[in-house]
């Protein structure tokens, strides 16, 4: 079977899902980290904390308490690095019985689809959820980056290279909060890309549940009204 013949198993409304889901992704993550400064994205205000954060370390003594916070997140994604490899393995593990899936899925929504459907629909959820593994990794790597370059401001803060060596560190440490919320965004897209298994519509209303939570939590939450209010 050719590719061609490969393609024409999937209907025009999986085709149009499939293209609704990948946009979907990519345009609530650049929305998420290019928001406006008339709309900040949570994420945007945190960045902005945490660079307060880097510019209040410097005249703390003793540090420890900013070295706990940093282990605290290298904790979290190391944490959801290996939820996210558990969860790859149980999917791949899966494709790799997929006559079973096939079996099971076609018991489910009534369908006599060939067994390549399945596994491309499963491959979906496999690829988003190894994407969220390199990005909690990414992650992990980075707050150690920048717990380093922590280490390296000086204790005296009239020393010149204080700012300088807090603002690297405070923009290695967004950067590593950036990765982290990509990785969240790839598990809560590859929890919608199950719903593939029983259907296009149910894929489309899937990805628009998931985008409502993304935008509710990112422009509308209340943790975000907390960071807006400066108490003025």
């Amino acid at each position: 079977m050719t590719w061609l013949e490969r393609a024409s198993l999937f209907s025009v409304y999986d085709m149009g899902s499939l293209a609704f889901f990948v946009a979907s992704w990519l345009i609530i993550g650049w929305m998420v980290e290019h928001s406006s400064s008339t709309l900040p994205s949570t994420s945007r205000l945190m960045a902005d904390y945490r660079r307060d954060w880097m510019r209040q370390m410097i005249t703390r003594d003793p540090r420890i308490f900013d070295a706990q916070i940093v282990a605290s997140l290298r904790q979290g994604t190391a944490f959801f690095a290996s939820t996210a490899v558990l969860a790859l393995g149980g999917a791949l593990a899966l494709l790799g019985n997929a006559d079973q899936l096939t079996t099971v899925a076609g018991d489910l929504v009534q369908s006599d689809a060939p067994t390549f459907v399945w596994e491309v629909k499963l491959l979906l959820m496999v690829l988003f959820l190894a994407n969220a593994f390199l990005k909690f990794v990414w992650a992990n790597r980075l707050f150690g980056y920048a717990s380093v370059l922590m280490a390296s401001v000086p204790n005296d803060p009239n020393d010149p290279d204080c700012t300088v060596r807090a603002n690297q560190s405070a923009e290695i440490n967004i950067l590593a909060a950036q990765s982290f919320n990509r990785g969240l965004r790839s598990v809560y897209f590859a929890l919608a890309a199950t719903a593939w298994l029983a259907g296009p519509l149910l894929l489309f209303v899937a990805t628009c549940l998931t985008l409502l939570v993304i935008g509710r939590r990112e422009f509308r939450s209340r943790a975000r009204r907390v960071l807006l209010d400066t108490g003025s």
